[in-house]
Formats: structure tokens, sequence, C-alpha cells
């Protein structure tokens, strides 16, 4: 008994490689005898067991006689299967290696692309630089060397879901042919300059819950490797080398010079709130509102009874919603069928598709103190100031490895998006009576009132020291002819002296003809 569990040990231990090792040998065991296929048989029918017996003996001709031949295909899938895959090292979902003998680069030579102003005074931003084709071997042949900037719109709420026309539409900005015709470049670095103005209506890079807008360069170049000194081969074929970055676009709109005021009544109270707010903000900037609490003391009409009804402050909430409104187009095989969507007050827009908006929070604060209340006045005051600068934190999705926060600045586009933001102020004040002139005696009355405030504001990115492109080129003269200016001189003097005329002076080469006289001794005494 105990060589029985010894000899199972050890066929278990090698069944799984003495099976590949069988399978994947080499033409011998194709033509093995008919003893072999019996037996191969025989194995399948005891459950297709892939090792000797266990109550084989240690015999090798016993274990020869009981050896089994995996099938080929089971014994592929077998090797594939215990194969180590990893999550991460090589992946077939990457970018193309270049080529060995061409590779490209880029350098922008221009600052970071700000659109400063609103939609329809901005004059855009210039964005220029330079690629550069490396070229390794002693010469190439280029057939096409093109750069192109896309503006990439994607809905994540198409017309239709599973359209892919419908949810991603691409849009050419710009076009570089770098290499018109053919040509065969030598080894080093060759640059090619572009350069483009992108316009002020055009929309900032966002990425949202319902939209995302992206900037795209690509350049693409077909090369063949060539001879120094020959032409190439023409059995050679071409090979494509591609270049692709993300351009970032933002937009910065200007501070006002002062801060905007607003009041608001709540009736039937005679509680009157003032809000001081500057209307344009920053999503890390100190946002800061000054909020002012008035007439929250009346005295009661009968007058024996000698007490006064108070609204004091428990509660005050900020919080800070971005609404998106676009239109999300139908493609050209599904715009038979869509209807006509038309947005807008002073812009009628109209495009076919469906709408979608959204409202949702970027921040949001609940406060239940600092603030300083005066009850002993005639109306009752408080006063208090916070700042909404902390946005919400961005939402971790599987698989991003970006992590810019998920706001979109304001921004208004010529096909029917719309990114707006307000400031939602809500306070929770609850009804106290107390004697006159002892506001500390309050006791509550059991009546509470929700006062609730809305304010818009227009949230943007920081200009930093940049400002447009226009301010920054140098003045025209447009009023300066060509020649220079003349200097008049005044009447009176012309008639003193008589103008000097030109023609009777000497010419200099004759004045350096004449050889120059020495001094004598008695002229250096004088």
């Amino acid at each position: 008994m105990p060589h029985r569990v010894a000899d199972f040990l050890r066929c278990s231990t090698a069944g799984i490689s003495h099976a590949r090792n069988k399978a994947t040998g080499a033409g011998s065991a194709r033509n093995s005898s008919a003893t072999s296929s019996a037996t191969s048989s025989a194995a399948s029918s005891r459950n297709n067991s892939i090792g000797a017996s266990p109550y084989a003996s240690d015999s090798d001709d016993h274990r020869r006689s009981h050896a089994v031949r995996m099938p080929e295909h089971f014994a592929d899938a077998l090797w594939k299967h215990h194969r180590l895959s990893l999550p991460f090292g090589r992946s077939s979902g990457r970018e193309p290696p270049q080529h060995a003998a061409v590779s490209l680069d880029w350098s922008v030579e221009s600052p970071p692309l700000v659109l400063h102003g609103t939609p329809d005074v901005s004059t855009g931003a210039l964005f220029s630089g330079q690629m550069f084709l490396d070229v390794g071997d002693e010469a190439v042949d280029v057939d096409s060397f093109v750069a192109r900037l896309s503006l990439r719109s994607t809905h994540k709420r198409p017309y239709q879901g599973h359209c892919a026309d419908c949810r991603t539409q691409l849009t050419e900005l710009a076009s570089w042919p770098l290499l018109a015709h053919p040509t065969m470049l030598r080894k080093g670095r060759h640059g090619f300059p572009f350069s483009a103005l992108l316009e002020g209506h055009l929309p900032a890079s966002m990425d949202s819950a319902m939209l995302s807008m992206a900037y795209e360069f690509k350049a693409e170049a077909n090369v063949r490797a060539a001879a120094a000194g020959s032409s190439p081969p023409s059995s050679l074929p071409f090979l494509n080398v591609k270049f692709e970055r993300p351009v970032v676009v933002q937009r910065s709109q200007p501070d006002p010079p002062y801060p905007h005021r607003s009041m608001r009544v709540f009736p039937p109270t005679n509680i009157k709130a003032s809000a001081h707010y500057s209307s344009v903000i920053h999503p890390t900037g100190n946002n800061t509102v000054t909020l002012k609490l008035d007439g929250l003391v009346t005295p009661q009409k009968n007058e024996k009874v000698k007490t006064v009804d108070l609204w004091r402050l428990k509660k005050m909430t900020w919080r800070l919603e971005e609404t998106i409104s676009t239109i999300a187009p139908a493609c050209a095989k599904h715009a038979s069928s869509a209807p006509l969507v038309v947005m807008g007050e002073e812009d009628v827009i109209s495009n076919k598709g469906a709408l979608r908006t959204e409202t949702r929070v970027i921040g949001e604060k609940v406060m239940q103190e600092g603030w300083k209340s005066d009850y002993s006045a005639t109306d009752g005051i408080v006063d208090m100031e916070f700042d909404y600068t902390a946005l919400r934190p961005p939402p971790k999705t599987s698989g991003s490895g970006s992590s810019a926060a998920k706001y979109a600045c304001d921004t208004k586009t010529q096909d029917g998006t719309k990114v707006t933001h307000s400031l939602q102020l809500e306070l929770v004040v609850s009804k106290e009576y107390a004697p006159e002139g002892k506001p500390q005696l309050a006791s509550p009355t059991g009546t509470g009132r929700i006062l609730r405030m809305h304010f818009a504001v227009t949230l943007t990115e920081f200009s930093g020291l940049g400002v447009s492109w226009d301010i920054e080129a140098p003045p025209i003269y447009q009023d300066v002819p060509p020649s220079p200016p003349g200097y008049p001189c005044d009447e009176r003097e012309r008639e003193r002296e008589p103008p000097i005329e030109y023609e009777d002076l000497e010419p200099l080469d004759a004045q350096r003809a004449t050889p120059a006289r020495r001094l004598s001794d008695v002229e250096l005494s004088e």
C-alpha cells in the first residue's frame, strides 16, 4: 500500500509537464504504433486521464504501456491557460511605435492658449510652433507631411446612444501641408513652422458629465528609407509615422472694478438682505460674499404687552450650481427623424437633435455660526462674511489618469452649448419674542422661515500675466508720412541769417588734398 501512494504522488507531480511534452513532441508522437493508439483510446475511456494510473508499478514497461497522448488542440488550450497574464506590461491597444529611421517631435513657441473676454468680443489666441522631423538614416524619402488641429466634441448623452456619429463630432480648425511634394531629406533634424489664429468664439476645453470638448493636434508623415545619393527602391513600402498631442484652450474674463450689490426684501416680514459679491469668480480664488440682514426686530402692535418679535438666524447654506444646456445633434443618418430644437433668447439657435439640460452642485457648505448679531438696535442687524472657494472634488472614475476638476467655465458656443453658474443662499430664521429692551430673554415661538436668494456669477480661469495678442502687438503709426518730419523755423531768423548755399562749399576731397600747414615756434609762443 505505501508504494501505491508514492507512485500516485510521483505521477501527479509530473502529470501536466509529461502530457505537454507528449502533445508537443516531434512527429514520432503523431506516427505512433497501434499499441499507443489502443492505449490512448483505453485511457480516454477512463475520464481522459493525463497521467499514469495511481496503481501502476515502478517498472518502465508498465509506465510506457499506460502512457497517454493528449490531443494537440487540448494541449495548446492547456498551455494558454497556464500562461501568465498580468494587467500591466504590454498591451495591444498602445500607440504604434515610430519608425526607427524617422521620429516626430514638436515645440510650441506661443504662450498658453487663453481666450480673453466673452465670445462676442474676444479676438482669439495665437497658436504657433515648429514640427521637427528627425532622420536617423543617411537619407529618407518623404512622400507627404501634414499637420492638423481639430476640435472633438463628445456628447455623453447623444441623440442615438448606439450611433458613433451622433456621439462624436470632429471639426477641423487648421491644416498645414508641411511638405507639399515628395522630398528626400538627409540625416539630421528638419524643422517646419506652423501657426494659426484660434477665433474668439471657439469654446474652451471642458470635460463635464454631459459634454466634453478637446483640441487635438495630429501630424502624419509617409516616409521610405533611401540609400544616400540614390533614389529609393520602388519595392519598399511607405511607412506611416504619426504624432498626436492634446492642446488645452482656456477662457478668461476680466474682473469687474467694483463688487456687485444686490438687495432683497422678504414679505410679509420686514427682513431685508443686502449682499456684496464679485460677479466673476475663479475656481481656486478667494470668492468673498458680504451679507447683511436688517429688520430682524419688530415691535408688537399691542403697546400694553411691551414685547418685541425678533428673527434669529439659525443656519446658512450656500451652494454653487452649474447648469449645462446643449443640443445633442443628429447625424446625417438620423437627421430625417430628428426634431428641430430652437433655443436662445437673443441669438436664436436651431439644430436637429435633442435638448439636454443638467444642473448639478459643484460646491456646498452649511454654516451654523460665524456671524455677528445685534438685536439691541431698533431694527436688529446680522453681519456675516464667508468664502466659497472649495469646489467639490471630482468623482474618481476607473481608468482615468487625469485629476482635473470636473467643472466647466462659463461659455456660450454657436452650436447651442451654454454653461452658466449661480450662487444659491438659504437662510433659516426662527421667530422669538422677548421683553422690550431685553433680547437676551427671548423665548421661541415655534415659527420659522427659509429665506432663499440666488446670484448669477461667472466662473472663469485666471488670466495671469498674459493679455490678448492684439494688445501685445506694437503700435501702428498711420498718420506719419514715409519721409522724416520737417522742422519749421521762425521767419525772423530767416531774415537775419541768409540761407546756407551748399554749392559754395569746397568738396571734402579737395580739403583732404591740401597739405596741412605746420605751426612755427612764433605762432606757438603767441
